[in-house]
């Protein structure tokens, strides 16, 4: 998934996607041969339940 999709899936701006990126915050993400950042849904899943117990 694109970080486009990962933030509309989220509720949340591009931007904020990107912040969490850079503090380790937010899903794993793996980068690509050009560098841009790529989610497996099956990672974004998992972060939203580990949100959801916290």
């Amino acid at each position: 998934m694109t970080a486009r999709e990962v933030a509309e899936w989220l509720v949340t701006s591009s931007a904020t996607l990107c912040r969490w990126r850079q503090s380790g915050k937010g899903p794993r993400w793996v980068a690509l041969g050009d560098s841009s950042p790529r989610y497996r849904r099956m990672d974004v899943e998992k972060w939203i339940e580990e949100q959801a117990s916290r």
